[in-house]
């Protein structure tokens, strides 16, 4: 029994002096911490503020080497990884020669993005130089790439909305000179009975690697409704008849099918039509045929069809 004793108290006092050694360590560690240090460090560049018309297409350089005094504290995270400083380029010097931004504009620039206690002691002294590219930009309308299909009797009532009909696209001259319209990705939409409005991205032309856009998809939308058929009786009208003429078609009506809503249908009539025959197209003396064509008809059907292409006519001399 004495001897446990003796073994738990040894184990105990064992664990007593582990805690006082981590806790004096621990001290240690954050006494050394809070004091000032000199360190070396690499900080990444990133270009800010690009001017509108150009876009960078290459610097001198991307890191920096510089050497700091902070407390211990500050420089934990730079054994880890590189911090990025932001440089502005809307300081640029030489934009229409060699563009280019001395080593004291853009030092201060890191200096501003320190913190209160980090002093920066020295740095790289080389003057950063840069490569734009100008910009330039036009408007392009989006062609849809759709296929519908429509189940029978429906069909798609007016015209397909696209938005936006245009984007402007940004870019190097060179790359959009030849661009005059994009795409949009392909769509297929089976067995429609119903309106629908679907989102699809624009693809981009391989060519445009610098090239922006203002949108990167449309929003397709259509209407679909239930159609029927109407037979129209339309007289023939025949115009630019000689002086002193008459003339008589075989038949003296033309057959036009419609397509439209039910609705519409019911209120058609058949003076919303005119079918004319301009016999001052003939090119023949002896012609015995008129082609006709249907000059006239109601904007809200979505369709109307001349059933025969042409009659035939009998000129009588007054």
């Amino acid at each position: 029994m004495i001897d446990k004793i003796k073994r738990s108290l040894k184990k105990r006092k064992v664990k007593i002096f582990l805690l006082f050694l981590l806790c004096s360590g621990l001290a240690w560690f954050i006494s050394n911490l809070s004091e000032n240090y000199v360190h070396n460090a690499v900080f990444n560049l990133e270009y800010v503020n690009v001017p509108d018309s150009l876009l960078l297409d290459k610097a001198s350089r991307n890191t920096v080497n510089v050497k700091l005094r902070a407390v211990g504290f500050q420089f934990l995270g730079f054994n880890f990884k590189n911090k990025s400083v932001k440089i502005d380029l809307s300081k640029v010097a030489g934009i229409t020669s060699k563009p280019y931004i001395p080593q004291e504009v853009y030092r201060r620039q890191i200096e501003r993005q320190l913190s209160g206690s980090m002093t920066l002691l020295e740095m790289d002294r080389d003057t950063l130089f840069f490569d734009f590219l100008k910009l330039q930009s036009k408007e392009v309308p989006v062609k849809p790439q759709i296929k519908l299909d429509l189940v029978q009797n429906y069909l798609l009532d007016g015209d397909l909305e696209v938005r936006p009909e245009k984007i402007t696209i940004k870019g190097p001259r060179e790359e959009i000179d030849t661009i005059q319209s994009v795409r949009s990705s392909k769509l297929d939409l089976k067995d429609l009975t119903t309106d629908f409005a679907k989102k699809a991205m624009i693809i981009r032309p391989e060519q445009l690697k610098y090239t922006t856009f203002s949108s990167e998809s449309v929003s397709i939308k259509g209407k679909v409704a239930r159609f029927s058929e109407k037979m129209i009786q339309v007289p023939i009208e025949v115009i630019n008849l000689p002086e002193g003429t008459q003339i008589r078609t075989f038949p003296d009506s033309a057959s036009i099918l419609c397509k439209a809503k039910i609705k519409e249908l019911r209120n058609l009539e058949n003076s919303s039509f005119q079918v004319i025959a301009d016999y001052g197209l003939t090119e023949e003396d002896n012609a015995k045929t008129l082609s006709l064509q249907l000059s006239k008809k109601p904007e809200n059907i979505h369709s109307a069809n001349l059933l025969e292409a042409e009659v035939e006519f009998i000129l009588k001399r007054e």
